[in-house]
């Protein structure tokens, strides 16, 4: 540890917890010591590191600054993949990595707080220290100092990487009057990159995510009735993926009525509204576990469909999911999804412009629009555990009435697995 801070050890500590500092500063107690957290293996981390010195390489960096933190488009981001924390106190917690030495986890809080999280992350990364009431930027500057860099090539990583957010401008201030002579990059791309191949520790947790999406689902359905608000559905659906040890990305829930349709697309804020008796609810659900995510989304009746709806649903909705999903396999073009998006337009009705989007995390890259696809070089042509979530969202041509369809996928050898159990049919309850 840094001479400027030094943690205080359990003897030292026990009999003075009412001291600010001391309470904040203690270590190796033996509060959580019987804790079970579930994580992944020594030897996955050690692939994690491995990838990411050899990136870091390649780059010419010494040291990087890995984020991570609550929000959707982080959900953890480098931070949680190596260390299996996922932050919820911060804007972000940041993961030192040295190209040589040790990574330290610098979490926001002190005390019992830091203590769990020790636990919790003691598989992958054995160096956790305090924020120190948010100096985060003053304990990189000494981690880095520690590992021999001060001078060297520092490698900052996106919190948020579709809105390029970076850490917040006093703590990289901070950074740059700790390290004059460092020169600081801001890196892009870098998670993505390594994480868009998955692998069979970080598939499982896919799979679960997605039971825990079929769960919420299930719930739903469940919960449906006339008097129920769309407040409660998201209730039902939250409590069943927390239930099944996950976490809640986010959960869009919408309802309309089947014969006077106003809605293309779930609410991403539901609402007090009602339901009534021919109401069809629209939602897409996102479920995380152990830091990695699977989405889900389709149709529930209350009531028997109009013909209208039905032959939306059999005619457009569920055979234009089928096309878009028959272009995923190994070895083909993200492009392919992309034609198959044609059926829309070739049968009279709109979308919304979204067709399919990769999942490391959370939502990423490739994307497929209607009227084209966004792709990097390791992400154009698809490759087994790859993670997309195909999610068609036909339009009636008048804007009124929308079915978005979604369901996540893994790229298997030989085509593709769905990582969700919920039957594709037009649901009534």
């Amino acid at each position: 540890m840094s001479s400027s801070f030094t943690s205080t050890r359990w003897e030292e500590s026990r009999r003075n917890l009412d001291n600010r500092q001391t309470f904040n500063r203690m270590q190796d107690t033996p509060y959580y010591r019987d804790a079970v957290y579930e994580q992944f293996s020594r030897g996955e981390y050690e692939r994690r590191f491995a990838a990411l010195r050899a990136r870091m390489a390649a780059e010419n960096l010494d040291v990087v600054i890995c984020p991570g933190g609550p929000s959707h488009w982080s959900f953890g981001g480098g931070m949680l993949w190596l260390s299996g924390h996922w932050e919820w106190h911060c804007l972000a917690a940041y993961v030192v990595f040295p190209r040589e030495g040790e990574p330290t986890l610098i979490y926001g809080m002190g005390g019992t707080h830091i203590e769990a999280v020790r636990r919790e992350v003691a598989v992958a990364i054995s160096d956790v220290r305090s924020s120190r009431n948010g100096q985060f930027g003053l304990v990189m500057a000494e981690c880095i100092r520690e590992a021999g860099a001060a001078e060297g090539r520092i490698g900052l990583l996106e919190i948020d990487p579709r809105n390029k957010d970076y850490l917040p401008a006093n703590q990289y201030l901070r950074l740059k009057d700790e390290l004059p002579k460092a020169e600081i990059v801001f890196t892009e791309g870098f998670m993505h990159e390594l994480v868009v191949i998955h692998s069979e520790e970080e598939l499982a947790c896919v799979r679960h995510a997605g039971k825990l999406c079929t769960n919420a689902m299930q719930a739903i359905a469940d919960r449906a009735a006339p008097g129920v608000t769309e407040q409660d559905l998201r209730a039902a659906a939250g409590a069943a993926i927390l239930e099944g040890g996950g976490d809640i990305d986010f959960l869009i829930i919408g309802s309309t009525p089947m014969a006077d349709p106003a809605m293309v697309f779930g609410n991403p804020r539901p609402s007090l509204r009602q339901l009534a008796m021919g109401d069809m609810i629209l939602m897409e659900l996102a479920a995380g576990y152990r830091g990695y995510s699977a989405q889900i989304g389709q149709p529930i009746c209350i009531g028997e469909p109009p013909a209208e709806i039905r032959r939306f649903w059999d005619d457009i909705a569920k055979p234009g999911y089928e096309k878009v999903t028959a272009a995923i396999a190994p070895g083909r073009p993200v492009s392919d999804m992309h034609e198959a998006a044609k059926f829309f337009r070739n049968s009279g009705v709109q979308s919304r412009p979204i067709v399919t989007h990769g999942i490391d995390f959370v939502s990423d890259g490739p994307h497929v629009y209607i009227d084209g696809a966004s792709t990097h070089d390791h992400d154009a042509i698809l490759q087994p555990g790859m993670v997309l979530m195909p999610e068609p969202n036909p339009i009636s041509a008048d804007g009124h009435l929308g079915m978005f369809v979604g369901h996540t996928v893994i790229v298997t050898q030989d085509g593709h697995e769905c990582v969700d159990d919920w039957p594709l049919e037009l649901t009534v309850v």
